[in-house]
């Protein structure tokens, strides 16, 4: 039977390489010139860790680092912004979290809206990706076509297709 798994997978790689970016425009940036702003990445927690002296300049540290991620072509909606932490000192931080695999509510939702569209397949969560089989090639093309024009919040990844 034809099967296929619908994930929400960021490469680790290309967000390295968009943070590795990020730094060296912060370095050159004139505006950054002799401030102590960084650019931290967690790859254990998945987590993007800004620092700078005030909000604006947080607010530009922010700007740079979401613009290297969308040109290393990574789906903003993976990212969830936290609010910027701002001590009285004037010190701002503010964290990005990458967000990896479909998590439980959000899985539903997708299994849900495909079984609405009572096509010719079963769909069941395993791990953090949804993987669903059908009798037919075309059946599982169209899910893909439903699941590509519809917005769950999450950006989706289609892999595994085996017939």
């Amino acid at each position: 039977m034809p099967s296929f798994d619908i994930v929400s997978e960021v490469d680790k790689q290309e967000i390295d390489n968009a943070i590795n970016q990020a730094r060296k425009e912060l370095a050159t940036r004139f505006d950054f010139k002799g401030s102590t702003a960084t650019i931290e990445l967690n790859v254990k927690d998945s987590k993007i860790e800004m620092k700078a002296e005030d909000a604006s300049r947080l607010k530009g540290l922010s700007e740079i680092v979401l613009g290297k991620l969308a040109k290393r072509a990574i789906d903003l909606r993976n990212v969830e912004r936290k609010d910027p932490a701002i001590s009285p000192l004037g010190h701002a931080t503010q964290d990005f979290v990458i967000k990896q695999g479909l998590d439980g509510d959000k899985a539903k939702e997708i299994v849900k809206a495909i079984k609405a569209q009572e096509l010719k397949v079963q769909s069941a969560l395993e791990e953090r990706k949804i993987r669903v089989t059908g009798k037919k090639r075309d059946d599982l093309q169209d899910v893909i076509a439903f699941c590509r024009s519809k917005d769950f919040g999450v950006g989706l990844a289609f892999e595994n297709f085996r017939d």
